[in-house]
């Protein structure tokens, strides 16, 4: 029997014997208000369970989680499981005006979040506004029973949140930016896991601390919950050794540093094996756009057990912060593994693919409007000079399943840009104005997508993290310069492409992204960098129903929260 025939029926058999081994769980969020301290000043933030990070779910793969989410608080909002797939199901997706409606101030939705193939760390957010600075926690899939890791089996792992922290509420900043047409404020400071360190001068901010063993494994779970900022991330004196990323496992490789984009999940082994002692854990963001967050170094402690004596602060060593050398050392080296643990690998081939968008990201200017406005234009955000706009009377997916979309959106997005100009020259000079509306792609169940990203310097240029709803996708190929659609496909990686959620497409450059389209229903596509996609860098892919009730969306729950 061929190798191949092998690993595909390692495949089955795992996929067989989590499945039949899956639980159920059930969660219950209580959203309100809570206070907080930090940086010498009380906060009032909008969490879950009077938590910040949120409660991490944590449960095996395969299973089904119910989370009950109660809103106690002021205003609506809603719940996204970010990576997870969600079959046939994107009535429990969350993002809002796309799948749903918010969660009305005293009522409650109860989610059902289904697993398919996800391994290892996920997380879950809100998705209304800016809430999701304060709704978020860690999403942990562990392996199935009986199935093993494909890496040495860690001692003990700890979850890794990066945070952007404002000293203020979130909703409000992002209000208050929209109506006046400007950039909302930089943050106040970044922390791990709730903790600011020891860098920003306030005796009462608190360091997150990791206590180790000499001699152990352990298995970081890193997720990126910053509003927008790409971030590095080490730990001094010691190695970290990528094992996965949203939720695939990948070729294990060893780097001083990671780099982390929003909503990307990365997780990390790190042995151990210096001397005793407390060493910094440290994170910075990365920005290659002429507008760039503040360079703020947060600070967290790798504490061996019964260790003494204090941290150097200059011993911290992280890329500075426009390193883009740095990033594409260690992005360039993400691959996928063929382990049983993972899906078989399934890249469309090039005489398969009979759907190609080719979609130009950019910041833009539109009429401002409204009384509050400091000038004729504000600041918008776009994919293929299309400005999104949230619909407000419904939501898009209601729509789509009650056939009664006038009003509510269009399915008319452009599947090229509608201008063709020199996307990563000089556009200091060019017209930054963009359309806008709710226009969206659809798509046949089965089709070979292939969807190519292209980074333009219109506005302040720069890298995007884009992330899919409702798929994982193969991350085929990148380059720099403007996509050339007769060459550059010949560099595409079709052999070990990872299998991925979220994407770093680099500035003045594009990356190119490959699936079936073979999950009914309506997904969102956004950036990452939360301010981009509150302007408008959003789109919807829409993918119609097969010709079986297993390749058909499923039927909305009861209790779906109304538009009011």
């Amino acid at each position: 029997m061929s190798l191949l025939k092998l690993s595909f029926l390692g495949v089955l058999f795992l996929s067989t014997l989590f499945l039949c081994s899956a639980d159920v769980h059930h969660y219950e969020f209580f959203v309100r208000e809570r206070n907080f301290t930090k940086l010498c000043n009380t906060t009032t933030l909008l969490v879950v369970n009077d938590s910040y990070p949120g409660p991490e779910i944590r449960v095996h793969r395969g299973d089904t989680v119910f989370v009950n989410v109660h809103n106690q608080g002021n205003y609506g909002f809603t719940i996204h499981w970010h990576g997870v797939k969600q079959p046939r199901n994107p009535w429990s997706d969350g993002p809002e005006y796309i799948t749903q409606c918010p969660i009305q101030p005293g009522t409650n939705f109860t989610y059902q979040v289904i697993l398919s193939d996800e391994i290892g760390t996920l997380w879950w957010h809100a998705h209304s506004d800016w809430t999701r600075g304060s709704i978020q926690g860690a999403f942990v899939i562990l392996p199935a029973k009986f199935e093993p890791y494909p890496f040495p089996k860690p001692d003990a792992d700890q979850t890794i949140i990066l945070q952007s922290w404002y000293n203020g509420d979130y909703k409000q900043i992002i209000d208050q930016a929209l109506a006046t047409g400007t950039n909302p404020r930089q943050p106040d400071a970044y922390a791990i896991n709730g903790n600011l360190g020891d860098t920003y001068g306030c005796p009462n901010d608190t360091i997150f601390r990791m206590q180790v063993n000499y001699g152990s494994i352990y298995l970081l779970r890193i997720i990126n919950a910053a509003m927008n900022e790409q971030k590095f991330f080490s730990i001094t004196n010691h190695s970290l050794t990528l094992v996965a990323q949203d939720a695939s496992y990948v070729k294990r490789f060893t780097s001083n540093y990671i780099l982390i984009n929003p909503g990307q999940t990365m997780d990390v082994l790190v042995v151990a094996n210096q001397n005793a002692g407390q060493y910094y854990m440290a994170t910075r963001p990365f920005s290659d756009a002429a507008f760039r967050p503040v360079d703020f170094i947060t600070t967290g402690v790798f504490e061996y057990t019964n260790s003494a004596g204090g941290l150097n602060a200059s011993l911290i060593t992280l890329p500075v912060i426009n390193d883009t050398s740095a990033v594409n050392a260690f992005v360039s080296r993400i691959k996928n593994t063929r382990v049983p643990q993972n899906p078989r690998l399934n890249v469309p081939a090039d005489s398969r693919i009979n759907r190609r968008v080719y979609i130009a990201i950019a910041t833009n200017n539109l009429p401002c409007t409204g009384s509050q406005c400091l000038g004729p234009d504000r600041l918008a955000a776009s994919l293929n000079n299309v400005s999104f706009v949230l619909p407000r009377t419904d939501n898009i997916l209601q729509a789509y399943y009650n056939r009664s979309i006038n009003g509510v959106y269009t399915e008319d997005f452009p599947l090229n840009p509608p201008e063709v100009y020199d996307f990563t020259g000089n556009l200091t000079t060019f017209n930054r104005q963009a359309s806008s509306g709710t226009r969206a792609v659809v798509l046949n169940y089965g089709d070979a997508v292939e969807i190519v990203l292209q980074a333009t310097q219109l506005g302040a240029g720069g890298s995007h993290p884009i992330h899919l709803h409702g798929f994982s996708f193969y991350w085929v190929g990148t380059g720099t310069g403007n996509f050339n659609n007769q060459t550059d496909p010949r560099t595409f990686n079709l052999v070990d492409p990872p299998l991925i959620n979220t994407v770093h497409v680099p500035g003045r450059g594009w990356v190119a992204l490959r699936f079936f389209a073979n999950n009914p229903g309506v997904w969102f596509m956004h950036c990452h960098l939360e301010r981009h996609s509150s302007w408008g860098m959003d789109t919807v892919f829409i993918v119609r129903n097969g010709t079986t009730p297993r390749t058909s969306m499923l039927p909305p729950p009861p209790g779906m929260p109304r538009c009011t």
